[in-house]
């Protein structure tokens, strides 16, 4: 579903005051796959009107102020790049600065090939940005949707204090075949889906679109109180 969807389903007013938009990636690589990587970043502006794979700002769920962040799973598969990467880090960080609870919405192929190494980087560096917005104890709730793998699965998206997933969400990090071929085995039936997770304590509820605005509310109301 695209951004413009979910701050209409989520937020009050469907109103997201965004954060960080000037922030470009560049072309470190210069890396080409038949297209060259500036022509697939101009493609993927052009067809969802995003600047990059994932929105940034504030926001409120029910007169709640929260940082809040979601992926576009249409920008080049809502891949974790550079920028992807460091409007993370400042998601973390603003809200730390103004003490806010932040929610985020996880829809990810994973890193970005196109940029290499540098987007490997961005697990490390957005999880250290949240491991310093811990010390404000304030909530950070994880939403992951279908599907969020790869380096986004093995950084930000599983390490929510409340971890919520939308039904029959394909979770994790190396996608079913890969695994499968790799270890010569059969997996589990509904292996990676959000019931398996539940059940292996990786998620803690699966929960449907149209009940989620009213879950992340009560969880911030639980949570999101000034603590001592």
């Amino acid at each position: 579903m695209p951004v413009a969807d979910w701050t209409r389903l989520l937020l009050d007013d469907a109103a997201l005051e965004a954060w960080d938009e000037h922030i470009a990636p560049a072309d470190p690589l210069a890396f080409d796959d038949g297209k060259p990587y500036p022509e697939r970043l101009a493609r993927a502006r052009r067809n969802t009107g995003m600047t990059e794979a994932i929105a940034i700002g504030r926001a409120a769920i029910e007169n709640r102020p929260i940082a809040f962040g979601c992926f576009a799973f249409g920008f080049m598969g809502g891949s974790m790049g550079s920028v992807v990467g460091e409007r993370i880090t400042r998601l973390f960080e603003r809200a730390s600065l103004e003490r806010m609870p932040v929610v985020l919405m996880h829809s990810s192929g994973g890193a970005r090939m196109q940029e290499g190494i540098l987007s490997l980087m961005q697990m490390a560096k957005t999880v250290a940005a949240l491991g310093r917005f811990r010390a404000t104890r304030r909530p950070y709730l994880s939403v992951l949707l279908h599907p969020t793998t790869g380096g986004v699965a093995a950084s930000t998206a599983l390490l929510g204090d409340v971890n919520l997933a939308e039904p029959n969400a394909l979770i994790g990090f190396a996608g079913p075949r890969v695994i499968e071929n790799t270890l010569r085995t059969t997996l589990p039936e509904g292996f990676q889906r959000s019931d398996f997770l539940v059940a292996h304590g990786m998620v803690d509820a699966i929960v449907p679109r149209m009940e989620l605005r009213t879950t992340l509310a009560n969880l911030l109301g639980h949570l999101a109180a000034s603590p001592a």
